[in-house]
């Protein structure tokens, strides 16, 4: 299938509307003609749909040349085009900019809003639709959150000074905190660490906990009662894939409205009714660049 170029890829074609163009690269022998390539590996696209994006000349290899619908392929080559869906639900909630630099770009993120395009969602993405609000073509997330939580997080559009700043994720030098709503747990003394070993769970979109030496810590305090739901601040030490979610459901007390944990729930399509209640409250750390503290915090509430 198709790859979304990065964000340090020399790319033939401009990003459009905040879209940055795909590529396939031909691994194998093609077949006879670009045309019958692309309908082969694309069959729910249709032939008609890419000859339509021949004639805009919107299908082009590694040097920019147009390809059409006889074009000659060769093995080694990329072909490069626009992903495009027919209709796309959009996700009434609008992110918030809360600050921005000559290297950094930190969003208030909304429940539902997925970070990069991938399935039924491209320009209801939050990257996509940053790079079209401010321009910045080599906007590139530095972490992520899951569609289903809101949040601070953040963003580089400087691609000499990237790595500075992914290296402190990766170095753990960056103070994350969240906020959840969940059932109270009177039994349970806070504040309290619990450590698990995390591993791909069945469906595999979700995470399981299973015996083993811990590779996933979170720090779990108890803010105060919310109505008849406890609010609690999490801290993660370590950055598993639905961490939170995992370790709350552990204790007892899964987040309200979590449609994965502790069991896998119907999909319920785009009701936008009952968000997960988890925030990404703060993020914080020391700059790489300036030695200056920076702390960003979240505007919304649960």
């Amino acid at each position: 299938m198709g790859r979304q170029a990065d964000a340090n890829a020399v790319v033939p074609l401009p990003v459009r509307d905040g879209v940055a163009p795909s590529y396939l690269w031909l691994d194998d022998k093609p077949l006879d003609g670009a045309l019958a390539f692309l309908t082969y590996h694309f069959a729910d696209v249709g032939e008609a749909v890419w000859r339509d994006r021949m004639a805009r000349g919107e299908v082009v290899d590694g040097s920019g040349a147009v390809l059409g619908p006889d074009s000659v392929l060769r093995r080694g080559m990329r072909i490069w085009y626009y992903r495009e869906l027919d209709a796309e639900t959009p996700i009434p909630f609008e992110e918030e900019i809360l600050f921005r630099d000559d290297h950094l770009l930190v969003v208030d993120k909304p429940h539902f809003l997925p970070m990069t395009p991938g399935g039924r969602f491209l320009h209801e993405t939050l990257l996509v639709r940053l790079k079209s609000k401010t321009g910045l073509a080599q906007l590139t997330p530095i972490h992520r959150l899951d569609r289903e939580t809101a949040g601070v997080v953040m963003f580089s559009h400087q691609e000499a000074t990237r790595g500075a700043y992914q290296s402190l994720f990766q170095k753990r030098s960056v103070h994350k905190v969240y906020e959840a709503l969940a059932a109270p747990l009177p039994e349970l003394t806070f504040p309290l660490v619990h450590r698990s070993r995390m591993v791909e769970g069945n469906p595999f979109f979700r995470m399981q906990e299973v015996d083993g030496e811990p590779n996933s810590e979170s720090v779990i305090d108890v803010i105060g009662a919310q109505g008849d739901a406890m609010l609690y601040r999490l801290q993660p030490h370590t950055g598993r894939k639905h961490q939170l979610r995992v370790h709350m459901a552990a204790l007892g007390a899964p987040i309200i409205n979590d449609a994965f944990y502790p069991e896998a729930l119907p999909c319920k399509g785009d009701d936008f009714a009952n968000p997960l209640k988890l925030l990404a409250r703060s993020i914080g750390f020391d700059d790489p660049l300036s030695g200056q503290a920076r702390r960003f915090e979240s505007r919304r509430t649960l």
